[in-house]
């Protein structure tokens, strides 16, 4: 099990443990706390967390802006990998590509979701599906984040 998917499991568990985590998750790229995201869920294949909708994720129409929504899907990605990813390989992001697709004018909760045989076949490429969904239901962005993923160096295991 990995890190982060042990901190997530131990804290979880806590009361403001959710809370906590996210606050700790965030720090690991300070474009992540920018967004103040409250992960709600974390496991192999699967990460969800939440970005409110506040005055510092917004843009002139009060909306949250689309760098806002483009960091939370990361920061869902990165859960996801990391929770997901064999011992022995390690990834790097590649590119992503995402469609705005409707007005963020509430909170959006971001998720990232993979099959579990994208992780252990021959393909270095890894296509994380990533969308953020309004409080009603709506998908304000949607798309895919590639990662390269290899073989981790013996000495780094």
């Amino acid at each position: 099990m990995t890190r982060v998917l042990d901190l997530w499991k131990s804290t979880s568990r806590l009361p403001q443990g959710k809370r906590i985590f996210s606050v700790l998750f965030a720090q690991k790229a300070p474009y992540f706390a920018s967004i103040h995201p409250r992960f709600t869920e974390i496991g192999p294949n699967r990460a969800e967390l939440v970005i409110r909708k506040r005055r510092s994720v917004t843009n002139h129409i009060g909306t949250v802006h689309a760098i806002a929504l483009c960091n939370g899907l990361e920061a869902a990605m990165g859960a996801l990998a990391e929770a997901t990813i064999p011992s022995d390989r390690r990834w790097i992001p590649k590119g992503m590509e995402v469609a705005y697709t409707a007005k963020a004018d509430s909170d959006v909760t971001c998720i990232a979701e993979t099959d579990p045989e994208q992780w252990t076949g021959e393909d270095p490429e890894v296509g994380v599906r990533v969308r953020g969904v309004r409080r009603d239901g709506t998908v304000v962005i949607e798309g895919v984040i590639r990662l390269h993923v290899t073989q981790r160096p013996a000495q780094q295991k």
